[in-house]
């Protein structure tokens, strides 16, 4: 499907180029022959493909891989194994002995929490739907193939909302948590031209409507966050079996009824990674220097300012004093060791945003040195004029 969409992006990219500003995609997409076939070969397959999922008809999906002929992109082989299910969850024991042991399984997910709970949570929070849990948790999950680096582990760091609403406003919401994801990667950095949303072709038991936002990784497109309408299919489910009633009290309808729930599940270690990517980087100065710098924005970097006394000896008092009342207000970090420039390649490596230098003129009128990471241009500041600086630049 991803070469079918390479072959017809291929074919636009050119007419671009061609027509200039006049051209219009949509339009050449409809009459240019040869994106006509590959887009009805795409969508021929992708049909076929979403069926063969849904009907779990194993068989059929082997079929495609041979009859598309696909090989392995490091080997070129195409001796394909049968298609299988694999199991995702790890199993364990419970028990002070062997015989008497139970098998348990490690969470694969960290919402089932706040399904059972959100009934406490919602009477002691005095909440009316809609409302919404939000959690950050470890998930773990037997992935058959680890890779691309912190992408793909056996134990992760999930965050994530489950909103919890009524029949009939689920459909709004989940589209609200669509676009939500989206804007919310766009403002950590992420280039909307390497978001996009990506449809399920086949949907989970429980869910209705289901959805990812996927980022262009180097190693290609790799979903960073989940949204589902899963319905009330998981609280009906906990009713069922545990015998206790999970129904809400609507006081201005005096209704009673199983929410819905919206959920919304960020990958936190992807997330990380795909700033990676994108902020780190090596620059060129000039024909004889470069750096590595990591042009993250100053609200998420770890670091916000680096104290740098100019000579230990005679400047590392006041620096201490400066260290101490920049505490106060945000993450900072104090270095005298190594030369000035030195020091200064080491935080652009970690996205430091400023560095604070004290030097001669601080000791005789109170100013000091503010460098910043992206332009490396450098300015002097008093004390006062520094806290007001850095607290406007910091603000997200």
């Amino acid at each position: 499907l991803a070469k079918y969409d390479e072959k017809i992006e291929k074919e636009v990219a050119k007419a671009r180029k061609r027509f200039g500003e006049s051209f219009d995609e949509e339009m050449f997409k409809q009459t240019n022959e040869r994106v006509k076939a590959n887009v009805e070969k795409r969508n021929a397959l992708h049909e076929r493909f979403a069926t063969a999922l849904n009907d779990n008809n194993l068989e059929e999906l082997k079929q495609i891989i041979l009859d598309e002929e696909i090989v392995c992109p490091i080997s070129g082989t195409r001796n394909w194994t049968d298609v299988r299910q694999f199991n995702l969850m790890f199993s364990t024991e419970m028990g002070s002995t062997a015989d008497g042991a139970m098998k348990i399984y490690l969470r694969p997910e960290t919402a089932p929490g706040i399904f059972v709970n959100y009934l406490n949570v919602q009477k002691t929070g005095r909440m009316k739907i809609p409302f919404g849990i939000a959690q950050i948790g470890k998930a773990f999950r037997n992935e058959i193939t680890p890779k691309n680096f912190t992408f793909r582990t056996i134990e992760f760091e999930q965050m994530e909302f489950q909103t919890f609403c009524k029949e009939g406003s689920d459909s709004e919401l989940y589209q609200y948590f669509k676009e939500y994801g989206l804007e919310f990667f766009e403002s950590l950095g992420l280039p909307s031209e390497k978001l996009r949303f990506h449809d399920h072709d086949k949907l989970a038991h429980y869910a209705k409507e289901a959805c990812d936002i996927e980022y262009q990784f180097p190693f290609g497109w790799g979903e960073i966050n989940g949204t589902h309408n899963r319905t009330n299919f998981d609280l009906t489910r906990h009713q069922q079996y545990s015998g206790k009633s999970m129904e809400y009290f609507d006081e201005t309808t005096k209704e009673k009824y199983i929410p819905y729930i919206i959920e919304s599940t960020y990958g936190l270690d992807r997330i990380v990674l795909a700033l990676l990517f994108e902020g780190l980087h090596e620059e060129q100065i000039s024909d004889t220097d470069s750096r590595i710098v990591f042009n993250i924005k100053p609200a998420l970097a770890p670091i916000k300012i680096n104290i740098l006394p100019l000579i230990k000896k005679k400047h590392a008092e006041k620096a201490r004093e400066l260290y101490a009342m920049l505490a106060k207000y945000c993450m900072v970090q104090y270095e005298e060791s190594g030369s000035i420039g030195k020091r200064y390649r080491r935080q652009d490596q970690i996205g430091t945003p400023f560095c604070v230098t004290i030097d001669f003129d601080t000791l005789e009128n109170g100013t000091v040195t503010l460098r910043d990471r992206d332009t490396m241009e450098q300015i002097r500041l008093s004390e006062e004029e520094l806290i007001r600086y850095v607290e406007d630049k910091l603000i997200f």
